[in-house]
């Protein structure tokens, strides 16, 4: 426990560090948020004029959140440790909500499909793809990566899914993809893209239900939307 004498901070942030465990964060303002994570990179400064600093220089704590850890360190009082910490915090949200979403979950719709995928988008500044295997039941074998690209699109090699679903021996398959862009409506090329990779997957008996079209914590549902017609 730190010292009272070494440490002329301490009993202030005993009592944030008692406040949180006893009420959680709703009564926190959002600079004593920051605040309170900084004790945990800086433990022996006054951490509250920086936590005002990077929101005045972000915005807003989804903004700081949001900030490269180089750009993080622009801001005065935020040193390597501060910035990893930051970084980390939405990175560790993001593995525990897919955590919570582990393999085994039905999807039986396009709800239950967003739901179970939108964690997986969270904190991606990039284009990414990922391939949802799931059996005869629409139960989840696998979900992984298979595409990353820049801020405007994701290449997609059919063959490597191809071979991934026959890996896995899914009987349906589901796409997603993110657009960095804000906009979840798919594009021409995403479309494009989706009937050639379902016609080849038809080839081997492989179904491909859907392809979600993420950004931010919207989805839109390409089969929901009349994009894949009947084969």
């Amino acid at each position: 426990m730190e010292s009272k004498n070494s440490n002329p901070h301490a009993n202030h942030r005993e009592r944030m560090r008692r406040r949180f465990m006893e009420h959680g964060l709703d009564n926190f303002e959002d600079h004593s948020i920051l605040e309170l994570l900084l004790f945990y990179a800086q433990p022996r400064k006054d951490m509250n004029v920086t936590a005002h600093r990077l929101l005045e220089a972000f915005g807003s704590l989804e903004g700081v959140f949001d900030a490269a850890p180089e750009a993080l360190k622009t801001v005065e009082g935020v040193g390597d440790s501060a910035a990893v910490l930051i970084h980390l915090v939405p990175e560790v949200a993001r593995r525990y909500l897919m955590s919570k979403a582990d393999p085994g979950r039905i999807l039986t719709d396009s709800e239950a499909a967003g739901r179970y995928l939108l964690p997986r988008f969270l904190t991606c500044k990039e284009e990414r793809m990922v391939l949802v295997c799931m059996d005869a039941k629409l139960k989840v074998l696998d979900c992984r990566e298979i595409g990353r690209g820049g801020t405007i699109s994701v290449g997609v090699n059919v063959r490597s899914i191809v071979q991934l679903a026959l890996g896995q021996n899914a009987t349906y398959v589901l796409l997603a993809h993110n657009h960095t862009s804000g906009i979840a409506l798919p594009s021409n090329e995403d479309v494009a893209v989706t009937l050639r990779l379902r016609q080849v997957l038809a080839e081997v008996g492989v179904t491909l239900t859907d392809h979600i079209v993420v950004a931010g914590d919207d989805f839109v549902s390409m089969a929901d939307s009349g994009y894949l017609p009947p084969l």
